[in-house]
């Protein structure tokens, strides 16, 4: 008789061997507190996956290892947040509950994992929502400390199944998981199948910005060879198959080791249909009725489910489900675990599934409904959701779906809340069903914008808003007053996050007028929020704001709203603070770091996010950078308590964070704000604010251009969705033209970015002078070379540009806006830029107002502290005295010039002055022994230049390094940029020359 699986792996050796190297990194990452190496296993379904993870526990358990797995499951869109954490949990408290409930001790949070404890639980939804954290950062630290604390015991391997079907929260979980470092020798491997990842798939692009960790290891199965297929005949099939059906089996496997099992196990290969769905589902013709019907009603569970779970759905006499079962699990359909059932390939699950009659699935379904709702504690919101919609129970459905959302949130994962609140309002299209259940759709609009925007999300947010009010405005009856301020309050203040072109301040006004008069929870949210708006669109409407937010916070207190009272102090506090001056600047700052300290302490962690945000900004109008980076910093910060890293006032202070850090200089804390989004999920417009600085960066450093290029191009379908990421890659944009001496193109991309910045915002908006600037010095450069008729259309152009600078000075002047001094340095760089375009067209004027004007364009930026620009006007100003014959003041402006550019590593900065420079290659002469470079390399740059100096090739550097061909390019062109080296071979002279390899 046939053996239906092989007690050997066959054909894994190799792979094996790689990944039981975790084992021994582990053990070394956690002596030297370096990260620890993780195995990211994939492959087509049934190709071996599990089986080698099965030969991987063993080997570990024979070294006294600890085995650790969870499995995600396919809940189609009901996605349950964490779930193979909540079932590694599951395990550890079955053996060890005192280790479990030490480390709950330390860090509550761990609680909400027990999947004893995931049960479902409702609210009421008119409770301080301020208060309802989302505290993600709580939980990865959690999970974290409870594998440290079992490792304590033994070492760990945490094995996680299944990642094609992980919710984004898993995912994310595993992204931290991945980058700690553990004190305790704990290894990862994470499996997925490769053929499950179509192009749209949330996994594809995870692996790939997994992967450029250097930590982690991908390792894919391919199909077994053909001599590896017949050994594995052999071993299920000792008495041997005649050579036209091993041949046979070969060919239909392809190599897949579950294909060639269930070949083998049908007996009869020649007359397997060719669906393999039929092949699978030949199994169950050996089965009893009992048993085809236990599997049949598994199948609609997915491919795990509760022993509980499982009888009390198939209906059958506990007798006669034990001996189903236990055939099941006889005859290799079904395997046990704990309390619980999977199939042994999930493959035979789906197959038996897409076999049911459509009448079988709905009557099946509506049994585990009937079950999860008559016991809660049996699954979770999110499961009942699943069953109760394809039960066609939408009823339930629906509320389940809301309980769902509730839950996801609680626990962090905002992407799933998002859709299970957006499942159940298509459910609540049916105003009966809503009533019938109790249930007010405006909330849950509410809630659905409310986890979009947590995600990152806000234009989809305020267009579901939107949506909805256009909805209802149609409907005969219309929306009750209180429901339509609710989801008007919410929008007016979501808008503030867009571009979208509406009044906000008169919508929120409109929510304040249908709110309900009294001791109402829903007027004291949407005063609160009328004051916050109002103040943001017009900073000179401050005592009318302060009114609102006055009566909010009477409301606030008398209602026991701690949360929404930190929230309005918080506005209170920033009121004024941004046009304030002196004494009253200060005062008004002190109240501020007083609200964030309330904020603190209710608990209101979006209220404390906002105020750190809010002090941050004030900072950096005023120039003040060590405590603008400070508050930002902190506020960014947030994220290790909530984990939400697009949530707006986190992006917004990571995205200032890094600018000020770029005009500071510090650019390698530039590329690594940055690249640390890059290992998270996130919306498009979040990523694109954040993207330009990284490629300011790179232009400058001359790393990488076709890339550069090509990412500011992608980012141009973002520009009418969000004006700062137009007005900041345009700027990059015409930075790059610059560079290659090409005015047309920057002219072309100012005039584009002020189209559309014009009718985003308005023709005055103060980020046009420094657009001006830059594009001024783009036709600065390109005059040398223009012909006579070229210089007098570039000298027009010039003229315009600088018109456009004034009109934008005067608007301001007019208005009395705040002009800080970002804003004097860039005015006094346009006039400077100005005059030396004239200077260029050979425009007369008096040399001294040339002079004049630049020398005030590098006191303004040397004083604000922008570096990369004062390298800039340094090197401008070079030239100038050069060409006016003052020698010694351009040698000295070009010097520090190329000090700042040479700090920065960023030579494109000074490239006009290349012919003015010493000589820089490997035969300049050596500095003095023991002196400290002048360039600065990272550690990781080091490491890949002392490879470089050994001759080894970019790819065998990958290798080595456990990094991408890709990534060491861009490694590499920045070394070389950073040298000033023209090619491998000079760079490592250079690195010898100056010291910098041992």
């Amino acid at each position: 008789m046939a053996a239906h699986s092989s007690l050997t792996m066959v054909g894994r050796d190799a792979e094996l061997a790689e990944a039981s190297a975790v084992l021994d990194d582990a053990v070394r990452s956690a002596e030297t507190g370096t990260p620890h190496r993780v195995v990211l296993l994939s492959g087509d379904a049934g190709v071996g996956k599990t089986r080698l993870l099965r030969a991987l526990r063993d080997h570990a358990l024979d070294r006294d290892w600890q085995v650790l797995a969870g499995h995600c499951l396919d809940f189609g869109d009901s996605a349950l947040p964490y779930l193979p954490f909540s079932e590694v949990l599951g395990r550890i408290a079955a053996q060890r509950p005192e280790l479990v409930d030490e480390v709950a001790a330390r860090h509550p949070a761990l609680e909400r994992l027990r999947p004893g404890r995931r049960t479902r639980s409702a609210g009421d939804a008119d409770v301080d929502d301020h208060r309802r954290g989302t505290d993600r950062a709580d939980t990865f630290d959690a999970v974290q400390a409870v594998l440290e604390a079992a490792a304590a015991e033994a070492p760990v391997l945490l094995v996680v199944e299944d990642l094609h079907w992980a919710d984004q929260s898993t995912r994310d979980m595993l992204g931290y998981l991945f980058t700690r470092t553990f004190e305790q020798p704990v290894a990862i491997v994470a499996s997925y199948r490769s053929d499950d990842l179509h192009r749209r798939h949330p996994l594809r692009r995870q692996v790939a910005e997994w992967s450029r960790l250097p930590q982690v290891n991908r390792l894919p199965l391919a199909p077994l060879p053909e001599t590896a297929v017949r050994a594995l005949v052999r071993e299920l099939q000792p008495r041997g198959l005649d050579a036209r059906a091993v041949t046979r089996i070969v060919e239909r496997a392809e190599g897949n080791a579950f294909f060639v099992e269930e070949l083998v196990a049908s007996g009869h290969c020649a007359d397997v249909p060719d669906d393999l769905a039929d092949l699978l589902l030949v199994r169950l013709d050996l089965l009893g009725e009992a048993a085809r019907h236990v599997v049949r009603v598994a199948s609609v569970a997915g491919r795990r489910v509760s022993h509980d779970l499982l009888a009390g759905t198939a209906d059958l006499s506990s007798g006669a489900f034990d001996d189903g079962i236990r055939q099941a699990v006889e005859m290799n359909v079904i395997e046990a675990g704990g309390d619980r059932y999977s199939f042994r390939h999930a493959l035979l699950g789906e197959a038996v599934y897409d076999d049911l009659l459509p009448g079988e699935r709905v009557r099946l379904h509506a049994r585990y409904a009937d079950a999860l709702a008559a016991s809660p504690g049996l699954g979770t919101a999110a499961e009942l959701a699943l069953h109760a919609r394809r039960a066609n129970d939408l009823d339930r459905a629906a509320a389940a779906s809301v309980e769902a959302g509730d839950e996801a949130m609680e626990v962090g994962g905002p992407d799933e809340a998002a859709d299970h609140y957006q499942q159940a309002l298509e459910l609540l299209e049916d105003a009966e069903r809503a009533e019938r259940l109790g249930l007010d759709r405006a909330k849950v609009v509410v809630k659905a914008a409310d986890a979009l925007t947590a995600g990152g999300d806000a234009l989809r947010a305020a267009q579901l808003l939107g949506a909805q009010l256009s909805a209802t405005a149609r409907q005969p009856d219309g929306m009750p007053d209180p429901a339509r301020a609710r989801m008007l309050s919410r929008y007016a203040d979501i808008l503030l996050m867009t571009e979208i072109a509406l009044d906000a301040v008169a919508l929120s006004a409109e929510a304040v007028a249908l709110s309900p008069v009294g001791e109402s929870m829903l007027r004291a949210k949407v005063l609160a929020t009328h004051a916050r708006i109002l103040v943001s669109y017009h900073p000179d409407r401050a005592d009318e704001a302060e009114a609102f937010a006055t009566e909010a916070l009477a409301l606030a207190e008398r209602l026991a709203m701690p949360a929404l009272t930190a929230d309005i102090v918080t506005t209170l506090g920033g009121l004024r603070v941004k046009i304030a001056e002196g004494d009253e600047q200060s005062r008004l700052r002190e109240a501020l770091v007083a609200a964030v300290e309330h904020a603190v302490a209710a608990g209101a962690i979006d209220a404390e996010v906002r105020g750190r945000w809010l002090l941050g900004r004030s900072y950096q109008d005023t120039g003040d950078w060590e405590p603008s980076v400070r508050w930002f910093e902190s506020a960014v910060g947030g994220t290790d308590r909530t984990g939400l890293v697009w949530a707006p006032y986190v992006i917004d202070s990571r995205w200032q964070l890094t600018w000020i850090r770029y005009l500071l200089g510090d650019w390698d804390d530039v590329l690594s704000l940055v690249s640390v989004v890059d290992d998270q999920a996130g919306p498009d417009i979040p990523r694109g604010i954040l993207e330009p600085a990284r490629y300011a960066v790179l232009n400058a450093r001359g790393v990488a251009p076709d890339d550069v290029r090509a990412g500011l191009a992608r980012l141009r379908r973002l520009w009418r969705d969000e004006g700062g990421v137009a007005v900041f890659a345009a700027g990059v944009e015409i930075e790059v033209a610059a560079a290659r001496n090409d005015a047309a193109t920057a002219l072309t991309t100012y005039d584009e970015v002020i189209d559309v910045l014009s009718q985003i915002w308005h023709d005055h908006f103060g980020g046009r002078v420094r657009l001006v600037a830059s594009t001024l010095d783009a036709v600065a450069r390109a005059m040398p070379r223009a012909s006579a008729t070229e210089r007098r259309a570039l000298l027009a152009r010039a003229d315009q540009l600088r018109a456009d600078s004034d009109a934008v000075l005067a608007w301001h002047r007019e208005r009395a806006s705040p002009w800080g001094p970002e804003g004097r340095m860039w005015e006094a760089r346009v006039h400077a830029e100005h005059l030396r375009v004239r200077w260029l067209a050979g425009v007369p004027g008096p040399r001294d107002e040339l002079v004049e004007a630049w020398s005030l364009a590098l006191e303004r930026a040397v004083g604000f502290g922008h570096v990369p620009e004062t390298a800039r006007i340094r090197a401008a100003f070079a030239q100038i005295h050069r060409l006016l014959g003052d020698t010694a003041r351009a040698r000295d402006e070009a010097a520090a010039a190329r000090t700042l550019a040479e700090r920065l590593g960023a030579p494109r900065l000074v490239a006009d002055l290349v012919g003015d420079r010493p000589a820089a290659g490997p035969n300049a002469a050596a500095p003095t022994p023991g002196a400290t470079p002048a360039v600065t390399l990272t550690a990781r740059e080091l490491e890949i230049l002392a490879l470089v100096a050994e001759g080894r090739t970019n790819g065998e550097i990958g290798k080595q390094l456990f990094i991408s061909t890709k990534t060491v390019s861009v490694h590499v062109s920045n070394i070389l940029g950073k040298l000033g080296a023209a090619g491998r071979t000079e760079a490592a002279a250079i690195a010898r020359r100056d010291h910098l390899l041992p």
